[in-house]
């Protein structure tokens, strides 16, 4: 995270490349940009829904039995950023700009990856919280059934059919 400062105001990302990017030049509708340094970065910003990665239903799996320790009520996009963060911490970064009322959310992340592999990497960690979460049933069979599943469930290829579905090549994306 970076406390600079851009022309006129406002924080800078120092983005995982090296490059900088004025916080108020990215709208809530970008999902991505193209850099300085010729790579494509992923953005996200707390106010988008998890629906952006996976289906509403799975989401509200995810809600209700996801019980965070901290001052949110439920499992949101901040916790898969947060474990985003936590596996990749040279590949993205964050600022906290709730108090820059200018740019209408609270909390943005740019990642050295594109919003496409971000997705994958979003799907594979709820996945992994999801198989810790089963590990803890007491129902032998609920296990095996999740654990056969899973063998069976690709990643990219639930990715490309989420994303088509979805839309997100504009910034007016709809939940499914």
């Amino acid at each position: 995270m970076s406390d600079s400062e851009a022309p006129g105001g406002g924080k800078v990302l120092e983005l995982p490349c090296g490059a900088r990017k004025a916080v108020r030049d990215l709208d809530m509708g970008l999902r991505e940009f193209d850099c300085e340094c010729g790579e494509t970065h992923a953005v996200v910003m707390d106010m988008h829904p998890l629906s952006r990665w996976v289906p509403e239903f799975l989401v509200e799996v995810l809600q209700e039995t996801v019980e965070p320790a901290d001052e949110f009520e439920e499992f949101t996009t901040a916790h898969a950023m947060g474990s985003v963060m936590e596996e990749f911490p040279e590949r993205v970064v964050a600022a906290d700009v709730a108090e820059d009322g200018t740019v209408g959310y609270a909390l943005v992340w740019a990642t050295q990856f594109d919003s496409r592999r971000l997705h994958e990497i979003i799907v594979e960690l709820l996945v992994e919280l999801m198989e810790h979460a089963i590990s803890h049933a007491e129902d032998e069979a609920v296990m095996d059934e999740f654990e056969a599943h899973m063998l069976e469930f690709d990643v990219d290829a639930f990715v490309e059919q989420y994303r088509a579905e979805r839309n997100l090549e504009t910034e007016h994306d709809t939940a499914i």
